[in-house]
């Protein structure tokens, strides 16, 4: 059985004409499962009813299902999807009151083999890879269950994107051309694999790339993210650099601001001059509670002065909203596993 979710034009096409039908069927059935997300072959109402049954002999329209879906109170939705291997990832809309945005934070990995102290997916281990199909499914379950299109994607949910590059580019590159979703509208955030970084350069994409940096020196970076062992801060910004001189986008940089290990102003004037050559905006995100870390969030005016220090360096800084974090939906909260939580 094809499953269709996933199907390029001309597979489609190469499925349709081996049941003797017009090529013209595969516009269609294209159409239906990306921009209408259909849940199965029976909605495409303008297919006949023969083809219709002919077709569901050899294609379904996907093979994942919703596992547990919980809705915020702000209005984000968590769900997690199992797929037929029985394996599960989180995947979560957010949307924000004021903007028309509709943002689909997807994984790309079962697991997660970096470790971040604060992030509840490193606790689980790197399991493995997601596919592209699998990760497009993601999107298509969001848009097939509430019936909106998303508009923004960003790689931010569990595993490591730059360590599974073939399936993100791949998914990337569905999500611009059957999705229609505009390269800028997908954002790719990486911990710091800097192989791939200058891999990711060589693509020359108008996507943007974002950082997970979260400290502004070598000792703290290699206290909450093990990562920093094997590609120092220092090495990190100068292929952030190459990857700006390479595509002309501005970096990302997301900074996850935790009570007293990182959040002083001696850290924000150190973080102002290592980012003093990187053409980038800074994301600030106040610490959300995952697992027994010991981690505390600062308080509103530690936040602000951090903010406030740093924009005086010439950089744009924002502060993250927080969405979804009465359902462990927030920044490193997922974990990927019914019934868990990130306070356990």
């Amino acid at each position: 059985m094809k499953i269709l979710s996933g199907m390029s034009l001309k597979e489609i096409e190469e499925l349709v004409l081996s049941l003797n039908a017009s090529k013209f069927r595969a516009k269609q059935i294209h159409n239906w499962i990306y921009l209408k997300s259909v849940s199965n072959i029976d909605e495409m109402t303008d297919l006949s009813k023969q083809f219709r049954e002919d077709f569901k002999q050899v294609a379904q329209v996907t093979d994942t299902k919703i596992k547990v879906k919980q809705v915020s109170s702000d209005g984000t939705i968590k769900y997690l999807i199992e797929y037929p291997d029985g394996e599960c990832v989180e995947t979560v809309l957010m949307r924000f009151d004021n903007r028309a945005n509709l943002t689909a934070c997807v994984s790309s990995q079962i697991g997660c083999a970096v470790n971040c102290s604060f992030c509840a997916t490193g606790k689980r281990g790197f399991i493995r890879n997601l596919s592209y199909k699998e990760i497009i499914e993601q999107v298509l379950t969001i848009q097939r269950d509430t019936g909106l299109k998303i508009t923004n994607v960003v790689f931010m949910g569990q595993g490591e994107p730059l360590l599974n590059l073939d399936n993100v580019l791949k998914a990337l590159d569905i999500f611009n051309n059957d999705f229609q979703i505009g390269a800028r509208r997908i954002t790719i955030s990486t911990s710091g694999i800097i192989p791939q970084i200058k891999k990711l350069a060589e693509q020359e994409l108008q996507s943007t790339l974002a950082i997970s940096l979260h400290a502004s020196n070598h000792a703290v970076r290699k206290e909450i993210m093990p990562i920093e062992n094997k590609y120092p801060i220092n090495d990190l910004i100068n292929a952030l650099k190459y990857y700006v001189e390479k595509t002309g986008r501005r970096i990302t940089v997301e900074y996850i601001l935790i009570k007293g290990l990182n959040c002083t102003l001696e850290s924000a004037k150190e973080l102002a001059h290592l980012l003093q050559g990187l053409k980038c905006n800074i994301n600030l995100i106040p610490y959300n509670p995952v697992v027994k870390t010991g981690y505390q969030k600062p308080s509103n005016n530690e936040i602000m002065k951090f903010k406030y220090l740093l924009e005086h360096s010439g950089k744009k800084v924002t502060v993250r909203l927080e969405r979804g974090s009465d359902i462990d939906a927030a920044c490193g909260q997922l974990s990927g596993k019914a019934g868990g939580k990130a306070n356990e």
